[in-house]
């Protein structure tokens, strides 16, 4: 049988950042559900590594969409084709 692989070793890595920039991101990992600050901190280096092309606006965006969902200023699609009377039939008789 196999001996049981040890997880690799882990290294201590110290960062500098503003106390209010600190306290942003304890109430981030908090509320996505994390354990800690520094698991937290580990995914978010993870994703940044594993998809590069992926930007600040982009998250920008993405975060700003969250907010608009979680506050409820999204609308349906039904609800915008309803607003602009738009019809699913008409676009049928296009074609």
């Amino acid at each position: 049988m196999a001996e049981a692989e040890s997880p690799p070793e882990k290294t201590t890595v110290n960062i500098r950042m503003t106390e209010t920039f600190l306290e942003d991101v304890d109430v981030t990992w908090e509320e996505y559900g994390f354990n800690s600050r520094s698991e937290f901190i580990r995914a978010v280096l993870r994703d940044a590594l594993k998809h590069p092309e992926f930007n600040r606006a982009d998250l920008k965006a993405m975060l700003t969409s969250e907010a608009e969902i979680r506050d409820g200023r999204t609308h349906s699609s039904d609800d915008m084709k309803a607003e602009y009377g738009l019809d699913e039939t008409a676009r049928d008789d296009d074609e």
